[in-house]
């Protein structure tokens, strides 16, 4: 079993990507984010996507400088490029999955990535979507929060309705309290320490920690 992969997509990267990359994570490169990692130097172990991101000689480059290549036609395909590395990920059951260039310009593209974290809880796989200024991820039962310099805590229904949310040790307490889709009741909250405590009895809920 893998513990641990990262996915390194074709939105938003920067410098401060670099510092969630950890030694012995299995990296993933999804079109131009397989671009990105061998820029910084390291080595995709697997490089997937339609690569329409790339001109010639970059593809030629990825295909050098990573482990495996997985390449598909642009118009006869399902799934974005990102959905096709976060199925991958999820056939290795990782412990944990993080994403990488997953929001950017086109907030088509980061919904339909924020959807994926979904897909990954039908598996029981946890998933974390990092950005300069946000983490998200998905609680399913309970969540231990942590602040890593994400000062804001938001919480917004994946699905139609999340019963029985009850949060400790946040500046805006709830006790078996219910969200609907819709509702903006759970946006910027507050940690009071270093973690804080999310137990939720059914639904999706989407934790979003962000930073001005």
């Amino acid at each position: 079993m893998q513990q641990r992969i990262v996915i390194c997509t074709g939105g938003q990267l920067g410098d401060w990507a670099i510092q969630h990359i950890k030694p012995g994570d299995l990296l993933i490169g999804a079109d131009s984010g397989a671009l990105y990692l061998i820029l910084q130097g390291l080595r995709p172990d697997i490089a997937i996507g339609d690569f329409d991101s790339v001109s010639e000689e970059e593809l030629i480059s990825i295909r050098n400088s990573s482990g495996k290549t997985i390449a598909c036609d642009p118009v006869d395909k399902d799934y974005t490029d990102t959905e096709m590395a976060v199925r991958l990920a999820l056939d290795m059951q990782p412990n944990e999955l993080v994403l990488l260039g997953a929001l950017g310009t086109r907030f088509d593209h980061s919904l339909a990535n924020v959807h994926l974290l979904a897909l990954a809880a039908q598996q029981q796989v946890h998933v974390v979507i990092i950005d300069n200024h946000n983490k998200i991820t998905l609680a399913t039962d309970r969540l231990i929060v942590e602040q890593q310099g994400y000062p804001n805590v938001s919480l917004l229904p994946l699905s139609m309705e999340v019963k029985g949310i009850t949060l400790t040790g946040f500046r805006y307490p709830l006790t078996n309290a219910s969200l609907t889709l819709g509702q903006s009741l759970g946006i910027s909250n507050v940690l009071l320490s270093s973690t804080g405590t999310i137990q939720l009895d059914e639904g999706l809920l989407l934790v979003i920690q962000s930073r001005d």
